[in-house]
């Protein structure tokens, strides 16, 4: 008898590809101005950038999306 050897592949998982957001689109995105993005990353209420370079950071989109559906709303 022959015996049938089966590959097994790992479990394919859907993960998106990490989209960096820059510190503009960041200033547009959220409203806020650096001064405050930067003040609330030290009470650490804002998420952290990502080191790209030596002197280049920039946030995921996912972790200022979620920080932005966390905040609370305010009808006026």
């Amino acid at each position: 008898m022959s015996q049938t050897q089966i590959e097994s592949k790992p479990p394919a998982v859907d993960t998106p590809p990490a989209v960096f957001v820059r510190m503009a689109a960041v200033v547009r995105m959220t409203g806020l101005g650096r001064s405050t993005i930067y003040r609330l990353m030290a009470e650490h209420e804002f998420p952290s950038p990502v080191r790209l370079a030596k002197r280049a950071v920039a946030w995921r989109r996912i972790d200022l999306e979620q920080w932005s559906a966390g905040r609370p709303t305010v009808s006026h």
